[in-house]
């Protein structure tokens, strides 16, 4: 696939793609007889878990990090499975944290909708 296909794919932009090749995220990609990147399947699967990472929340240094790691064989796998538990445990604190600010948000416009206008409070409704 040329990096115009994967662009569209996995909705990055080109220079995305380039830096995420550039800084170590995806391995060097194959080029055509006329220099063009072409992406082979094993290219799209770190594409496509890069992405994930990212939407995560991520950072591209943790990102470096992992994939350097993963670079250097499975002696690493002990160092790589820790960074993917220590990323997680931070993952389900940020959806934790989202889930209250989601009941805040349901809570305040259930006033709205209930005419509680006047009464509005930039308080959370309190808990029992």
């Amino acid at each position: 696939m040329t990096i115009a296909e994967v662009s569209r794919k996995f909705e990055l932009t080109q220079d995305t793609l380039r830096y995420y090749e550039r800084i170590g995220l995806i391995p060097e990609v194959n080029r055509n007889k006329s220099g063009i990147r072409d992406y082979n399947e094993e290219d799209l699967r770190w594409v496509e878990f890069i992405k994930c990472m990212r939407n995560a929340g991520l950072p591209i240094e943790v990102l470096i990090e992992y994939v350097t790691l993963f670079q250097q064989g499975n002696e690493t796998i002990d160092a790589r499975k820790e960074i993917l538990k220590d990323q997680r445990a931070q993952l389900v604190q940020k959806i934790e944290d989202m889930k209250k600010t989601l009941e805040r948000l349901d809570y305040k416009i259930e006033r709205y909708e209930n005419g509680e206008v006047a009464k509005d409070s930039i308080l959370m409704k309190p808990e029992n």
